[in-house]
């Protein structure tokens, strides 16, 4: 890999392990699994060990990943919450036994072993015995005080049986069983399940309201002294000990081992005995016992140079298809999901996955029947990883992506270039709640206060069922969506009846058509100047659309060859909604084909009636410039887009010489 290749994928990694962590450690909902997130920071650890002139501050080699939520008190730990080196082979464990034996000088080193628990890390502050505050990770130095949530912890200790004055750290988490119960009484209540327990305790921690907190079976495991002012400590495993003593509940697995050799084997049997455990794991630690070699070794900006992490491979278990079934979303995406025989994986008990599109069902050769490996790296969402194709007998059977949404009937497309069918029914029940939020926004028909709430309270009560159902609303309707809600009503009745005569564009743009914007509905309502001739044109006649373009003029003919869109059409004229232009004169398309850019202020029109004039004469109105563009209009101040049109050589326009054209 050459220097700039390396820089470039250093960028993008500290890009992406960055928006990750933040997902992951201050948002609690992680996009990817743990073990995609190691790979992403192994890779990125690696290329910095061979390019360390590309090492930056921002790198999470470098610091520890996590903010304080806003709402919480600071608390600046006196002695950091350091994260763990990953790593993944016992080569690079030996490689760490080494280096350490090394660094102090010695032959042999004991190790004490124990389960890298899958929660939320804390730290607990005791003075005389007392409970008196505890906090977050948060980035290492400095944490969240969540005091108060933690005191709902039945077994976090608020007297300790000592008058001890002393600082430990923790995990708290949420057992297995525990978090089972906890989700099918959320799919009971039809609330969102949580992806993992892992993510579930640290919601549950870092919320403002601490009887959330309180209803969760949270739980903790205690694993350091992080401070103690009055009691000292020669090893890793006396201090376990003593924490015990004081009426701490420790973590159960934390075996003293004399050699890396005993390390080994103790990690090979976590990992085989890993299903068994009443809580998550995510790895195994290894930790240096004595805590006088530990003051020599130090530690790195981010890191203790005595302490290890080994991460398992991700855990993958046999099971089989039963069906697949597709699923529609908001967006009309329909989505292939497999039905499996229940299978526990990773503490979770999986009866289904996506198969994410078409491409991924063929790719793996899938098949109803098939036996397949299933994965659920880092507790977060199961996958197909394999086919096990020499287990076939004969009987499976092909699966082929619906031609129809499985919800509505209308039309599935999938596009060239995209992975994803689609529903293009205008009437879709799936796709309802998105499709009427687009259609009364701002730049559509402008429906003022229908907000995604009230749009929810009238789906949840079948008062619409499509777009046109909301010219059909009454007084007593939106009445009764709020207390004394006898003003607002009248608001809405009103914004509904003043929408009916909009111009003819937006209600082309409120329709959701694939890639039609304001702009291509003012191209298209300038062509054919009314709703029933824009139904009947053909898609000969829309591709010669001004900027239309091959797909952009199929999704427009395929969107008014549906039953539904001529359905909608037929009630929002009985309605009143207006579908034709107010436009009789002769028009004026002397920009046909021309693509301006405005920079600068021009001191006669506005940016918006500069760009309204253009449209007006069928030109085209881009925020960039490029190779495309035909004029620059420039006013005063005009910055890095002049300069650009300059380079590219395109024609650029003062105020005056656009006033010449338009006149």
């Amino acid at each position: 890999m050459t220097k700039e290749k390396a820089k470039k994928r250093i960028d993008e990694l500290n890009q992406l392990t960055n928006y990750h962590a933040q997902k992951y450690y201050d948002e609690d909902d992680p996009e990817i699994s743990d073990f995609e997130y190691d790979m992403l920071m192994l890779e990125l650890r690696n290329l910095e060990k061979q390019y360390p002139e590309f090492i930056t501050a921002k790198s999470l080699t470098q610091h520890v990943g996590g903010t304080v939520k806003e709402g919480f008190e600071k608390v600046e730990h006196e002695i950091p919450l350091q994260s763990l080196q990953d790593i993944f082979d016992f080569d690079e464990l030996k490689a760490f036994d080494e280096r350490v034996k090394k660094a102090l000088e010695v032959e042999n080193l004991e190790y004490v072993v124990e389960t890298k628990i899958d929660g939320l890390s804390v730290s607990l502050e005791y003075v005389d015995g007392k409970f008196i505050r505890g906090a977050t990770r948060g980035n290492g130095l400095i944490g969240e005080d969540i005091t108060e949530n933690l005191t709902t912890i039945k077994t976090i200790p608020k007297t300790l049986k000592e008058k001890v004055t002393i600082t430990v750290r923790g995990e708290v988490f949420i057992g297995k069983e525990e978090f089972e119960k906890m989700n099918q009484e959320r799919e009971e209540m039809e609330e969102p399940l949580f992806a993992n327990a892992r993510n579930a305790a640290a919601g549950s921690l870092r919320q403002l309201d601490s009887r959330i907190a309180a209803s969760r079976p949270l739980d903790i495991f205690v694993f350091n002294v992080q401070k103690s002012e009055t009691i000292s400590f020669v090893s890793h495993d006396e201090a376990l000990q003593k924490l015990k003593e004081l009426g701490f509940q420790v973590n159960p697995v934390a075996q003293l081992c004399g050699d890396i050799k005993e390390v080994i084997k103790e990690i090979e049997k976590i990992g085989e005995n890993r299903e068994k455990l009443s809580f998550g794991i995510d790895g195994a630690v290894i930790k240096v016992n004595n805590l006088a070699y530990r003051e020599k070794l130090g530690v790195n900006a981010k890191t203790p140079k005595w302490a290890i992490a080994y991460k398992y491979p991700p855990e993958a278990k046999e099971t089989s298809i039963k069906n697949i079934i597709c699923q529609v979303g908001r967006t009309g995406a329909i989505t292939p999901m497999a039905l499996l025989e229940p299978v526990k994986v990773a503490g979770s008990t999986i009866s289904k996955t996506t198969l994410h599109n078409e491409d991924f069902i063929k790719e793996k050769d899938l098949k109803i029947g098939d036996k397949v490996l299933i994965q659920k790296a880092g507790d977060v969402i199961p996958e197909v990883v394999a086919v096990l194709k020499e287990k076939r007998i004969g009987k499976e059977i092909e699966f082929s992506m619906p031609t129809v949404c499985p919800v509505c009937g209308a039309k599935a497309v999938r596009e060239e270039g995209e992975a994803v069918t689609r529903c293009i029914g205008s009437e879709c029940p799936a796709k309802l709640h998105r499709n009427i939020l687009h259609f009364v926004s701002r730049e559509c028909m402008n429906i003022a206060g229908l907000g995604d709430e009230i749009v929810e309270d009238l789906l949840e009560r079948n008062l619409i069922h499509n777009i046109a159902d909301l010219y059909d609303l009454k007084w007593e309707d939106f009445a009764s969506l709020k207390k004394d809600g006898k003003k607002f009503a009248q608001n809405l009745v009103d914004s509904i009846e003043n929408s009916k005569k909009n111009e003819f564009y937006r209600l082309l743009n409120g329709f959701g058509i694939k890639n039609i914007g304001s702009s291509a509905a003012k191209q298209l309502v300038r062509k054919y100047k009314n709703i029933d001739n824009l139904a009947k044109a053909s898609l000969e006649s829309l591709t010669m659309v001004a900027d239309m373009g091959e797909k952009r003029a199929q999704n427009v003919y395929e969107f008014f060859s549906q039953e539904q869109t001529k359905d909608l059409i037929k009630r929002l004229k009985k309605a009143g909604v207006n579908m034709q232009s107010e436009e009789n004169a002769m028009l004026d398309e002397r920009f046909a084909g021309k693509t301006f850019v405005l920079t600068g202020t021009l001191e006669k029109y506005s940016r918006e009636e500069a760009k309204k004039i253009i449209e007006g004469f069928a030109g085209k109105v881009s925020s960039s410039v490029s190779k495309k563009t035909d004029y620059v209009v420039a006013g005063e101040e005009a910055g890095s887009k002049l300069t650009k049109a300059q380079n590219l050589g395109i024609t650029i326009l003062t105020e005056d010489e656009f006033e010449t054209m338009i006149l």
